[in-house]
């Protein structure tokens, strides 16, 4: 029998960090008791996104998963909905889907951006006609192929969902200066 030899060293995908600026948010918050999904801070970050995406409201929520529970509700996700989802994400872009009782139907992933292949995704549709909701994660700030992905649910009337927690900050199609 093989022994399993455990890395001499660590590659972390996402190490934490925390100094600077976040370090006097944090304490602020703290101090101020504001350890939650409002406050002054959490107003500020609100007002930032709104700026920086371009939409008029946004909604900071404690997690991200929260973010897309929220998503399976107002898209009307019920027991026994089929939702596709990207297949390669965290589990957290899965969960909301199940917690609405919704079953996840998973499409595969394109070899040049780990991200849902649009490809896929129309023939996922062909053979599963019903469904009206499709979340797609967009993986280590790289974008989907979202014109293909957007019109394909504009063709078939389903809600795209968009998990961008890793991609926040990321541009698509933007020319260079």
């Amino acid at each position: 029998m093989k022994t399993i030899k455990p890395f001499e060293k660590k590659i972390w995908l996402s190490s934490p960090t925390m100094h600077g600026k976040e370090i006097e948010f944090v304490t602020d918050a703290i101090d101020k008791n504001w350890v939650t999904t409002a406050g002054e801070n959490i107003n500020d970050v609100e007002d930032t996104i709104t700026k920086i995406v371009g939409c008029k409201y946004a909604v900071g929520l404690s997690c991200g998963t929260s973010a897309l529970h929220l998503c399976m509700k107002l898209a009307g996700v019920k027991p026994e909905d089929l939702v596709f989802t990207s297949d390669t994400t965290f589990d957290a872009t899965v969960n909301p889907i199940t917690y609405e009782g919704g079953v996840p139907v998973f499409i595969d992933t394109e070899y040049d951006t780990w991200n849902m292949d649009p490809v896929a995704l129309e023939k996922a549709f062909e053979i599963y006609p019903q469904v009206k909701v499709v979340v797609v994660a967009n993986l280590y700030g790289t974008p989907a192929k979202l014109d293909e992905i957007v019109a394909i649910c504009k063709k078939h009337g389903a809600i795209l969902i968009e998990d961008a927690a890793e991609s926040l900050g990321a541009t698509y199609k933007c020319l260079q200066s």
